[in-house]
């Protein structure tokens, strides 16, 4: 009996309609973590889902993703829903998510966000801090894996775009328990030598586990420290690890870092071509532009006819002295004039002049003064004479003088007989003294 053989497609279609025919595949309930994230440009999403024994491709289109209400990220854990199904161009099955959710974050996600506060707190991040990268270096130091795709990438674009460039390998391991101490040897290495004017620090993509010696605190702090300018270059466009925010520069793919890390020679060639013509152009037209002012020169009146313009000048310069002469004339006129006219005001305000009669102004306010105070003086003596008068006639003494007496009765003037009593004791009080009297009897006189 003869075989029959498959072609692979024809497999992979039979292999795809038992999975989407089977009922058990449609809407499964995943609990799992994000790994190897990629948002596309056209908006569809492509990642790992796995847990600690397995992995699975997921692809979640735009028109899923666009109500999600958060931002995956590696390292995520997430409640997912959705369909199992095969991938006829690659033979795999993988499942098409209709629906996600955060399920909590993982451990390392954790860890990578907290490392990132921390530093970002300390200043690590800050742009004034970040080193100038060199526009044409002559030696760069890569540190990387020496048998990964992406040191052949970086040594490839390095070896195109700037061949002068030397290109030193420090090998290490990127990722393990011998990564984290084989970088951080390699960068203080690198800057011991104190040779190198920039150095290219990275791997190739891979999952968040893979990627992990990049961000720990120990590779951070010494890109960080470093005195030559670094540029990192981990992983794929969307990877972000720690060493990508305290380097000097970040590039998204190992081949960007090198592009970034030295110009074009072929760019350089160019510009140097163009300014070569610009300048040549500049000098062409600088020479054309004299040449013609020289010819517009040699075409003048003056060198065809020098005496004729001679004879002109002569005729302009007699003109020029006459209007000077008058000008001058004129001029000296007017200041003369304005001479006269200052005597004029001068004499008009001589000092001597002025003080001569603001001494006699001031003499007529002095006489002025002494007359109104001698009729303030004779009126007020004459009104304080009156006021005398009217005093002493008013005055008790005087009226004493003419026989009349105060009586008093315990300091107070006695007016009436009903404010003494009989046997009291009073003072009286004449012209030239006091008698004390005692009250033998009252009468009281009747009106």
């Amino acid at each position: 009996m003869e075989k029959q053989y498959l072609t692979v497609s024809a497999l992979t279609k039979y292999l795809k309609r038992k999975f989407d025919t089977d009922r058990h595949l449609k809407n499964v309930w995943l609990q799992a973590e994000i790994s190897n994230f990629n948002h596309h440009s056209r908006g569809h999403m492509y990642f790992t889902l796995k847990d600690e024994n397995a992995r699975i491709s997921a692809v979640m289109f735009a028109s899923h993703n666009r109500q999600l209400k958060f931002r995956p990220e590696n390292g995520m854990k997430v409640l997912i829903r959705g369909d199992i199904s095969v991938y006829p161009p690659q033979g795999q099955y993988q499942i098409y998510v209709q629906s996600m959710q955060p399920d909590g974050i993982g451990a390392l996600f954790l860890a990578y966000e907290d490392l990132k506060k921390k530093l970002d707190l300390e200043g690590l991040f800050q742009p004034e801090r970040k080193k100038t990268i060199s526009k044409f270096p002559s030696r760069i130091a890569i540190v990387t894996s020496p048998t990964g795709a992406a040191v052949r990438d970086i040594i490839t674009t390095l070896k195109r775009r700037f061949p002068s460039v030397k290109r030193t390998i420090l090998p290490v391991s990127v990722q393990g328990e011998q990564a984290v101490p084989s970088i951080v040897k390699a960068i203080e290495y690198a800057n011991k030598i104190g040779d190198f004017d920039t150095i290219i620090v990275g791997r190739g993509g891979g999952s968040i586990e893979e990627l992990w010696a990049f961000n720990e605190e120990q590779v951070a702090r010494t890109i960080a420290n470093s005195t030559i300018p670094v540029i990192s270059a981990v992983g794929h466009e969307t990877d972000f690890t720690i060493s990508d925010f305290v380097a000097d520069l970040r590039a998204p793919t190992p081949t960007a870092a090198a592009e970034l890390a030295v110009p074009s020679l072929i760019d350089l060639k160019q510009q140097l071509t163009g300014m070569t013509q610009r300048l040549h152009q500049s000098v062409q037209h600088r020479l054309k532009s004299n040449r013609d002012k020289l010819q517009s020169l040699s075409q003048a009146y003056a060198f065809k006819y020098p005496i004729h313009l001679t004879r002109q000048k002569e005729q302009d310069l007699d003109r020029i002295v006459i209007q000077l002469n008058k000008y001058t004339e004129r001029y000296l006129f007017e200041k003369q004039a304005e001479q006269r006219n200052l005597q004029q005001r001068l004499f008009r305000n001589n000092p001597k002049r002025i003080v001569r009669d603001e001494e006699k102004a001031l003499q007529y306010q002095r006489a002025r003064l002494q007359t109104s105070i001698q009729n303030i003086k004779d009126k007020n003596i004459d009104r304080f004479q009156k006021q005398l008068e009217k005093l002493s006639i008013l005055n008790p003494l005087e009226t004493m003088k003419r026989g009349y007496s105060i009586t008093y009765k315990e300091g107070n003037i006695v007016k009436s007989i009903k404010q003494v009593n009989s046997g009291d004791i009073l003072k009286i009080s004449l012209k030239d003294g006091q008698l004390d009297s005692h009250v033998w009897g009252i009468e009281e006189k009747e009106d």
